[in-house]
């Protein structure tokens, strides 16, 4: 594989297209908003420029990472001649799912479509293509350039060839691929998940503020983000949509959203990427000042 497609330019977009650029490969980064794309490409630079910064790469890697990647507001025209499309639009299975009769109506017939969700299934998205053997979820961690690990899902009728092929490219881009089976929320947000739903049913339940709660898990549990943090950071919007899919998918009260965060989640609290969640990041994106409806 050497040209790959990536649709969406927003934090995942920009970080898988900036991952596969910086390892070499071609990388049409597709979004149909002209100023999502000139933030993507603007972002990818700066990322890059901390790794310069670090020391971690030259200034020649930088451009030549910046010149593999061309922007592209059509889809037809992004995706010709591609081995691979990685879809990294909104987390939204109709959005993804009339991506995906495109794709398969425009792509050549042996291109890999892979899709980054985070809870959708694989198999629900490869059945409106004519090719499901060749359709596959490369869900990555956020921040991408970052974050070693990619979760591989194979849906029910994905090819062994297939699968392997991107394990083996997923290792190119020196990440650490994981294969796992097609249920709801796979395994990081199976998991993931309902602690960060339990933290908020916490909170909810006043048994703990805020950093109370996130120290506990930081010190106690030794992670490196509480639950909280890490819900802000993610996007409660999107923390809300996964445990629909996954509550939807197993119709088990475990997976229920709290209600705080159904509310928040209507009053436009999305955390860091709307500057308040259960932490105000008005003045910082670091997680300091508790929002001020959590204050006691």
């Amino acid at each position: 594989m050497k040209n790959i497609a990536v649709i969406g330019a927003g934090t995942m977009g920009n970080g898988i297209a900036h991952v596969f650029a910086q390892n070499g490969f071609g990388v049409r980064l597709i979004d149909i908003s002209e100023t999502s794309l000139k933030l993507g490409l603007e972002t990818i630079s700066k990322n890059l420029d901390r790794m310069l910064a670090k020391g971690l790469i030259t200034e020649n890697d930088k451009n030549a990472t910046l010149g593999n990647i061309s922007p592209f507001t059509s889809l037809k025209s992004g995706v010709e001649n591609t081995d691979l499309v990685v879809e990294a639009a909104t987390e939204n299975l109709k959005v993804k799912l009339d991506i995906f009769k495109e794709l398969d109506r425009i792509c050549d017939a042996e291109t890999i479509l892979a899709s980054n969700t985070s809870s959708i299934s694989i198999t629900q998205i490869a059945a409106v293509t004519q090719r499901p053997d060749k359709v596959i979820g490369m869900h990555f961690m956020n921040p991408v350039p970052i974050m070693k690990l990619v979760e591989i899902i194979r849906g029910y009728s994905t090819s062994d060839l297939v699968t392997k092929s991107i394990m083996q490219l997923s290792e190119k881009l020196g990440k650490t691929p994981t294969e796992v089976n097609d249920y709801p929320g796979f395994v990081a947000n199976r998991i993931l998940m309902p602690m960060i739903n339990e933290a908020i049913e916490t909170l909810y339940n006043q048994v703990a503020g805020v950093k109370e709660i996130d120290t506990v898990m930081k010190l106690g549990m030794a992670h490196p983000m509480g639950p909280l943090q890490l819900a802000d950071f993610i996007g409660l919007d999107v923390c809300l949509s996964i445990l629909k899919v996954m509550y939807d998918g197993f119709k088990n009260p475990k997976y229920a959203p709290c209600p705080l965060l159904v509310n928040m989640v209507r009053a436009g609290k999305l955390g860091v990427k709307s500057k308040e969640g259960f932490y105000d990041y008005s003045a910082s994106r670091k997680a300091e000042q508790v929002a001020v409806q959590f204050k006691a």
